[in-house]
């Protein structure tokens, strides 16, 4: 797991300190390569801020690195809190594909959209990542980087170095009514999904000519009504992916409290219960852990190697739980204060390249089997 967001920090290169899972790793980025609008002038009451998030992962491993040279108003100075926004300053989002085992990076060409336009569309920005060779076991060959917007997508193909906008083929919805997409795309089986919590999952094939939306719905009993209000509902509800299919884990706010996972079949069109265990049943032999109440248990992530375990968090605890044998297998403090994102770097990555595209600076390390990669939505300061 690694620490809050990417920290930018004046060093030559990127650091990544990989610690074993669920213990916390982290990354820092050269603030060098970051595209900024030069520095605020120190007697101008206003601060700048590079923050940095890891926005999305592929499913072999490539992190999609996002920063913005945000800028806040302090007439006091730097020892007062800021009190807003700079209004002055238009935000620039600077992107980067990483392999956080060489170190290799990949700087990616401005948007094409105007800046605020693509500073909105940061938190959606998915990455998939594709091979010919090896029937998709060996390293990829072509990364694409997607967001929709309406029924338009704004992608980045590494096949052609460019980004452009390609009109979707629309699909049938069951109801008429808006989604409400989550800040995080996966990557499964060469596609891109996008989640609304309260209703179902739509996706697309980025490298399509035409991408083809396709949509599921979430099991029948987690369908909420249109409009529902729950800002903690990312917390005990998932999608995530595990052993390469998609994934829903949620864990139920009434009695009786259960956890249930449910796995996507192969033609994406249904979902089927894999796990449902009580929780309470579970905390049972572990004296420290209250009863489950409403509220008190919050979902982290699953664990991408193996469907039947799932990441919880509990009273500042990691609590990692075996919905196959109905146990805790490990628990540890969690300092941290932001979700995190699952990453599989397989064994050849190491020794593989970022497929051509962008402006490169290609740095070395050990390898690792497998790391979970911090990642924060909010830019704080």
């Amino acid at each position: 797991m690694m620490s809050v967001t990417v920290e930018a920090v004046g060093a030559p290169r990127v650091d990544v300190r990989l610690a074993e899972p669920p213990q916390v790793s982290e990354l820092c980025f050269p603030q060098h390569l970051i595209k900024t609008r030069g520095s605020p002038d120190p007697a101008s009451g206003v601060l700048q801020k590079l923050a940095g998030v890891v926005r999305a992962v592929s499913g072999d491993g490539l992190l999609l690195l996002s920063y913005v040279d945000l800028r806040f108003t302090a007439p006091n100075g730097a020892e007062q809190e800021p009190t807003g926004f700079d209004p002055a300053h238009v935000p620039i989002v600077t992107r980067f594909v990483c392999n956080p085992v060489t170190r290799e990076l990949s700087r990616l060409p401005d948007s094409i959209c105007d800046p605020m336009g693509d500073l909105r569309c940061d938190g959606h920005m998915g990455l998939v990542t594709g091979a010919d060779r090896g029937h998709g076991q060996g390293p990829p060959d072509r990364f694409a980087l997607a967001v929709l917007h309406g029924n338009m997508m704004i992608r980045f193909l590494s096949e052609t170095g460019d980004w452009e906008i390609v009109e979707v083929s629309p699909c049938r919805l069951p109801l008429a009514r808006r989604m409400d997409l989550c800040p995080e795309a996966h990557a499964v089986g060469g596609r891109l999904w996008w989640v609304d919590l309260t209703w179902g999952a739509i996706s697309a094939d980025p490298f399509s000519d035409r991408p083809e939306l396709s949509f599921v719905q979430l099991p029948t009993r987690s369908v909420l009504p249109a409009g529902a209000q729950d800002e903690d509902l990312a917390s005990y509800r998932r999608v995530g992916v595990s052993e390469g299919r998609l994934r829903y884990v949620e864990v139920s706010q009434e009695e009786p409290f259960l956890i249930s996972s449910f796995v996507l079949d192969e033609e994406g069109g249904d979902w089927t219960l894999e796990h449902r265990v009580v929780p309470n049943k579970i905390w049972g032999p572990s004296m420290w852990i209250p009863l489950q109440m409403k509220g008190t248990t919050s979902i982290v992530l699953m664990d991408p190697l193996n469907a039947n375990v799932v990441y919880l968090m509990l009273m500042s605890q990691i609590v990692i739980v075996d919905m196959e044998r109905e146990e805790v297998i490990e628990s540890c403090p969690y300092g941290s204060d932001s979700s995190c994102i699952p990453c599989v770097l397989p064994p050849w990555l190491g020794q593989s390249r970022i497929p051509s595209a962008g402006k490169k600076d290609v740095e070395k390390n050990k390898t690792s089997a497998d790391v979970l990669v911090r990642s924060d939505g909010h830019y704080k300061r």
